[in-house]
């Protein structure tokens, strides 16, 4: 079974009103000001899926900045997991302006559904310290129940792009420490934070952090697969395309020419993943 856990699709009217949500929300002006930058919905995510064999995907919105447009997104997220029960699987959004809304945002998707929350991501700032002691409260209810969270984090070297954010690390090694049994993942390799994991005090703080690979074709060369098993162990690994960013297929290729064992190649592609989920 392929699951690919990181996947974004959007409501018809974002779709088709691109420029006054640009208007609306700095950080998505920021991501999708570029009409080339696809928008797509749950039907079109779904052709994917069956052209690339896969069988679930976990389906996400956009970190929004107001609660009205995050509390629309995640109904659209939950109508089309509706469409598709077996098929797709939601992580909503939270707010980390208003820890009051996202606990009830939170207790409301959980019963819904949710398996999860993210991508939670800040493109048009630092995340920073006092953004951790405020969510704290939902942080610590969602560590105590075990619900994944998903978190945007990049590499602060290299080219340029939109959504690239400033976040240092530090700051997810500090989410990492404030919540030792939450399970986390970080996209995008972590920004690189894998090879921190080589200090054993680095490695024992993120025992309950694992990286996706959304993005990695843009990002690293194929080696990194190898790396990071050498570095952090392949259950740490989990597929993700950030669809619609990057087609699966390429990320398959790569997995096939990475040197990886087909048994590691299938935790990737979806045993890790199931085992996240199921440890909650």
């Amino acid at each position: 079974m392929i699951i690919d856990c990181h996947t974004h699709i959007f409501p018809d009217e974002v779709r088709k009103n691109r420029e006054t949500f640009c208007q609306r929300d700095r950080a998505f002006s920021s991501v999708y000001t570029n009409p080339k930058a696809r928008l797509v919905g749950a039907e079109d995510l779904i052709a994917s899926m069956d052209e690339s064999g896969i069988e679930q995907s976990v389906i996400c919105g956009f970190p929004w900045g107001e609660p009205e447009l995050c509390a629309l997104h995640n109904q659209y997220l939950f109508d089309s997991a509706s469409r598709y029960p077996h098929r797709l699987i939601v992580f909503i959004l939270l707010l980390y302006s208003d820890p009051e809304w996202s606990a009830k945002e939170l207790e409301q998707g959980i019963k819904n559904g949710a398996e999860g929350v993210g991508e939670i991501a800040l493109y048009d700032r630092e995340m920073t310290v006092r953004d951790i002691e405020v969510m704290k409260p939902v942080f610590k209810e969602m560590e105590k129940r075990r619900i994944p969270i998903l978190l945007h984090t990049n590499e602060h070297l290299g080219h340029s792009y939109p959504g690239k954010g400033t976040t240092p690390l530090e700051i997810f090694y500090q989410f990492a420490l404030t919540f030792p049994s939450l399970p986390i993942l970080l996209a995008h390799w972590g920004g690189g934070f894998p090879f921190y994991e080589l200090m054993p005090e680095v490695a024992k703080a993120m025992k309950n952090v694992y990286y996706d690979t959304a993005a990695s074709p843009f990002l690293y060369s194929k080696k990194i697969y190898g790396v990071a098993k050498e570095v952090v162990g392949v259950e740490k690994i989990i597929f993700g395309s950030d669809y619609p960013l990057v087609r699966p297929s390429r990320y398959f290729q790569e997995l096939e020419e990475s040197g990886l064992s087909k048994e590691d190649q299938k935790k990737i592609l979806g045993l890790n993943f199931l085992k996240l989920l199921r440890s909650k």
